[in-house]
């Protein structure tokens, strides 16, 4: 459904949010990977919350979600294979704006996201692999331009 303007990015409604947001931990199914950033390898127990309800909303939960809607991040279709957690909504939670903006592979190039910012998996690596969490990197999702840029500091 395209971007979302500043400050207008809502809970399931498939836009991508505008803004300058931190690029916060990488994670995939590999046990490691060439990154700079935090990596995690996820497992079947790994799920993103998004339920509006739950206490555990936006949250990255290594357990069973005491939730009725989430993300598994091991999923079978390898669009998690290399992600990186796009720190929107984050800090602090804010139900109901959004959650689980991952920048990760695309099912393909005419295929859209739910919200989430998505290549093909070589850009996904070529990116992880230049990324540095000592250098503060940030993504800048403009929608007035319609360019999305990746700064590392």
């Amino acid at each position: 459904n395209g971007m979302a303007p500043l400050n207008e990015k809502r809970e399931g409604d498939g836009r991508t949010p505008s803004g300058i947001y931190r690029l916060g931990t990488a994670f995939g199914y590999e046990n490691r990977i060439d990154t700079k950033l935090s990596y995690r390898q996820v497992t079947e127990n790994d799920h993103w919350v998004d339920d509006l309800e739950s206490a555990q909303y936006n949250q990255w939960i290594t357990e069973a979600p005491k939730a009725k809607s989430f993300e598994n991040l091991k999923r079978s279709d390898d669009l998690y294979k290399y992600a990186v957690v796009i720190e929107y909504n984050t800090a602090p939670i804010k139900r109901g704006e959004g959650s689980a903006i991952f920048l990760h592979v695309w099912r393909a190039p005419d295929k859209p996201t739910a919200g989430c910012v998505a290549t093909d998996e070589a850009n996904v690596k070529r990116l992880l692999s230049w990324l540095d969490q000592s250098r503060q990197p940030v993504i800048m999702l403009d929608i007035y331009s319609k360019k999305n840029l990746m700064y590392d500091h």
